[in-house]
């Protein structure tokens, strides 16, 4: 009796370090995994936040060009020069209607914030045409107008 509890000590023992050393390899697999999965994310954040880098810069590089150009554009130019200078004259005009009723009724701007709630909660870019703000022009998804080969997604 004391052979056979002794090889099932044994058998016990070896079953138990076997059993050590499977989970410490496999703790030890969870944590590179995990160390990697940690990078990939970072590197996703910084990716994200070269994105945003890079939009901003469109967005700068449009203004200057409009600045510059923007009266005579170059043919791939012209129709979203075109939108931006109607879009210019047209909140010209508003202002300028705005100033007329004022001056007509003689309305203050606190008469007007008194009577209507104007804050509006900021849009929240997702950089992606087709959802809430459209990547290639900052405008409401749904106020886009641009064919969908025209929408940059790669921004």
């Amino acid at each position: 009796m004391a052979f056979e509890f002794e090889d099932l000590m044994d058998r016990v023992t070896e079953l138990a370090q076997t059993g050590v050393a499977k989970t410490m390899e496999l703790t030890s697999t969870g944590i590179a995994k995990s160390k990697e999965v940690a990078e990939i994310i970072k590197l996703k954040m910084d990716s994200t936040a070269e994105q945003s880098a890079i939009r901003k810069a469109y967005i700068e590089l449009g203004k200057l060009y409009y600045a510059e150009r923007g009266a005579a554009p170059e043919a791939p130019y012209t129709a979203l020069c075109e939108r931006i200078t109607a879009a210019k004259a047209k909140i010209a005009y508003n202002d300028e209607r705005i100033a007329d009723i004022k001056a007509a009724s003689n309305l203050t701007e606190e008469d007007i914030e008194a009577s209507v709630d104007t804050q509006v909660p900021p849009e929240e870019d997702t950089g992606v045409c087709g959802e809430e703000s459209c990547s290639c022009c900052d405008e409401p998804a749904s106020a886009c107008d641009a064919p969908e080969a025209d929408k940059r997604e790669d921004l």
